[in-house]
């Protein structure tokens, strides 16, 4: 699979701002301002990239990473969009493989931690066979359109992270 993940530009933002109000993805996420794009395409805690994929890498989707000055090491997958006709075909599986590298790898983390609405059952489900460990639940802590919804903490650790590139025949991190 072709993929790669380009920094976000600030010329990328419609096209961020239309994937993250697309019908398909507002029940899974909680938008964002456009300003608030702004900051972490500028701020270095961040990192928000464009993600591509196919022969000419077209724009999929978008990718945000948090915590990427944490002094406690733990950078968060702050969020993780395709595009609707991009899901469903191991694409989010390959950014997460991706981002886990990036985060223990080349940000030196020794946490990779996430969040994720508990309605949100294929994303749940990629992130546990991708070694994620849920930690816990932030009860009926999101408002929806029905009432509210739980927030599930997930996690990754380095020695986990390295213990599974082992297992895939990929050696450490």
């Amino acid at each position: 699979m072709n993929l790669r993940l380009r920094p976000t530009m600030l010329s990328d933002l419609d096209f961020v701002i239309s994937v993250e109000q697309d019908q398909a993805n507002l029940p899974f996420i909680t938008p964002w301002e456009r300003t608030q794009h702004e900051g972490a395409v500028r701020f270095p805690d961040f990192r928000h990239f464009i993600v591509e994929t196919g022969a000419q890498y077209e724009p999929a989707g978008f990718v945000i990473l948090q915590g990427c000055r944490n002094p406690h090491r733990s950078v968060e997958l702050k969020r993780l969009v395709l595009l609707p006709e991009d899901q469903g075909h191991g694409l989010g599986r390959a950014c997460v493989r991706l981002l886990a590298l990036m985060a223990f790898r080349d940000l030196g983390a020794h946490r990779f931690w996430l969040d994720v609405k508990s309605l949100n059952e294929r994303a749940l489900a990629l992130y546990r066979s991708e070694g994620f460990v849920e930690e816990g639940r932030l009860r009926e802590s999101v408002r929806t359109a029905e009432g509210y919804d739980s927030l599930v903490v997930m996690s990754l650790l380095a020695h986990e992270h390295s213990a599974l590139l082992h297992e895939r025949g990929l050696g450490a991190a």
